[in-house]
This record gives C-alpha cells, sequence and structure tokens, in this order.
C-alpha cells in the first residue's frame, strides 16, 4: 500500500470511526485527474477519491470543498459525506444504478436536454464561487509544472497558443462570468434510474463565461451536428447569435491547448496520458489552420480528430 492509499484508508476509518475498514479498490468508478472506486461501508455504498498524481500542485482542494457545497445547496450534486481539503480525499454517496452519460450515449435528444437543464440551472444561479476560472491563468500554471519536471513542450505550442490568444482578444465579445463547472465531460454527469441528472467532480468549477461548460460537453461528447442543433436549442431555446458560437469555437480550441498541457503534467510525472496529450495537441493544430474563417467553420468539424 502507497502513502495516498494509506491516507485514504485512515480518512475512511476515522470518517465511519471503524478502524477495520479495509481501502477496497476492486470496483473502480473512473475517473482522468482522481481515481474513483466504490466500497460498501456500513450498508451504504460510497464512492471513494483517491486523489491522482501532481493534483496538490494545480487543484485548490479548498475552494473545491466550497464550491461542492453550493453544488449540493443547487441540487445538481451527488450528496458529499466528507471533503478533506488538505488531503484531496473526498466521500460522496454512491448513486444506485446510475450511469455516467459516456456508458450510455452523450447524444441522445433526452440527455441533450437533461444536460441543458443541469447547465442552465447553473449558470442562471444567483448564487456565486468565490473564485474564477481562467483558463489563461490555468495554462501558465501548468507550464510551469511541465518545466519543474524537465519536460518539453511541441515545438510550435507557444505560437499557436499567442495566435489564439490574440484571435480571442481581437474577435470575441466581453465575457459573462457565472456559475460554471468547467469539466462537464460526458462522465461527470450522471443519470439514474429514476431519470434524475446529477453533475458531480466539482474540482475546476469557478465563475466563467458559461460558452465554457457548452464547448466542453461538445468536444468532450464529440457531438455531431445535429446533436449540437439539438443541444443549441435546448440550451438557448432561440438561434444562437453568432458572436456566441465564435466564443464557442475558441472555446474548443482553447480547451484541447489546456488539457494537453494537464496531459503533459501527468505524462511526466510517470502516468500514461501521452497518447491523450498528442490526440488533442493535433486536433489543435488542426483547428488553428482554420482560425482565419472560424466564423465559417462548422463546429462539428471541430471535435474530429485529425484522420
Amino acid at each position: 500500500m502507497n502513502r495516498k492509499e494509506e491516507v485514504v484508508q485512515q480518512t475512511l476509518r476515522q470518517v465511519f470511526n471503524d478502524a477495520a475498514i479495509e481501502y477496497d479498490k476492486s470496483r473502480f468508478a473512473g475517473g482522468l485527474t482522481n481515481y474513483n472506486y466504490i466500497m460498501e461501508i456500513q450498508g451504504e455504498t460510497y464512492v471513494i477519491r483517491e486523489p491522482g498524481t501532481m493534483t496538490e500542485h494545480f487543484i485548490n482542494r479548498k475552494v473545491e470543498r466550497i464550491n461542492t457545497g453550493i453544488a449540493s445547496e443547487l441540487g445538481v450534486n451527488s450528496k458529499c459525506v466528507y471533503c478533506d481539503s488538505d488531503t484531496g480525499v473526498k466521500i460522496s454517496v454512491y448513486i444506485r444504478e446510475s450511469k455516467n452519460l459516456a456508458q450510455v450515449n452523450p447524444s441522445t435528444k433526452e440527455n441533450l436536454l437533461g444536460v441543458s437543464n443541469i447547465l442552465k440551472k447553473l449558470h442562471q444561479s444567483n448564487l456565486k464561487f468565490s473564485n474564477r476560472f481562467d483558463w489563461k491563468k490555468e495554462i501558465a500554471l501548468y507550464e510551469k509544472l511541465v518545466y519543474k519536471q524537465n519536460g518539453l513542450m511541441f515545438s510550435d505550442y507557444f505560437t499557436l497558443k499567442e495566435r489564439l490568444i490574440h484571435f480571442m482578444e481581437d474577435n470575441l465579445e466581453e465575457e459573462f462570468y457565472c456559475l460554471c463547472h468547467n469539466d462537464t465531460v460526458p462522465e461527470n454527469f450522471l443519470l439514474d434510474k429514476k431519470g434524475e441528472y446529477y453533475l458531480i467532480d466539482w474540482e475546476y468549477s469557478g465563475q466563467n463565461d458559461p460558452a465554457w461548460d457548452i464547448a466542453a460537453y461538445i468536444i468532450e461528447s464529440q457531438l455531431g451536428k445535429k446533436a449540437i442543433e439539438q443541444f443549441f436549442s435546448f440550451y438557448y431555446e432561440s438561434n444562437v447569435p453568432e458572436p456566441e458560437k465564435l466564443k464557442i469555437k475558441c472555446y474548443l480550441m482553447a480547451q484541447d491547448l489546456l488539457w494537453t498541457v494537464w496531459a503533459l503534467i501527468r505524462h511526466y510525472s510517470g502516468d500514461d496520458f501521452l497518447e491523450y496529450c498528442c490526440n488533442r495537441y493535433e486536433r489543435f493544430r488542426k483547428n488553428m489552420e482554420h482560425i482565419e474563417e472560424l466564423d465559417r467553420y462548422p463546429i462539428e468539424n471541430m471535435v474530429r480528430y485529425k484522420s
């Protein structure tokens, strides 16, 4: 048992006041940033989060704990039993007979409506997170962590990054800030047997432009043309203004760039993320070839990996 596993086991024994509890990793529940496991404890089923490699350097667990509470207050999160802002260990009630949307199909009409309803509830709330998610500041932090591990960036990385930033500064309308999840991958949306939807894992949450969440769900689910149109109709309830579409397209590229560097951190720390990293960066490169015609470049083309 390594140090992180020892911390998780000690936490479980303290929280449930049972020195006989053994940390069981036999039921893996998924995760990229962290590793989640399902355990039966004292007659109840829980999801136990073991923090992933290097997360203590780029995740603010104190902010996450507060934001998780706000999301629960809003009624969109699964019930969190315990969240340690020092160790990153989290214990949540397992939603029985639930599946994440990546397991069932993130692009069905029913799931697009469910996701839209949760995001509207989040984005239209009068509540506020105390922090702001700024992708440019996040990526600057990630770059430092790559270099701290003596890692290398792609040869054209900084040239393309600056080109994207300048394009966004010159062409996007002012951003609007509200509650945002900022990691709306289909794996973070749960659907239970009653047809209820939940949005989990709030470690990247913060005030941001809602178009970031929209863009993330599109690209992470690799939605096709019809699904994108349905998603827009459910969320916006009218025609999407062209400036909003342009913002979404820019965020698609910014996200590929951000998570490329995130994956480099994991790669240089010994985790198997190199293929994930290269795929995202190649898609970013491919889309940057169309930046001067971005207003006419179809969103559905942007989610495809380079063939």
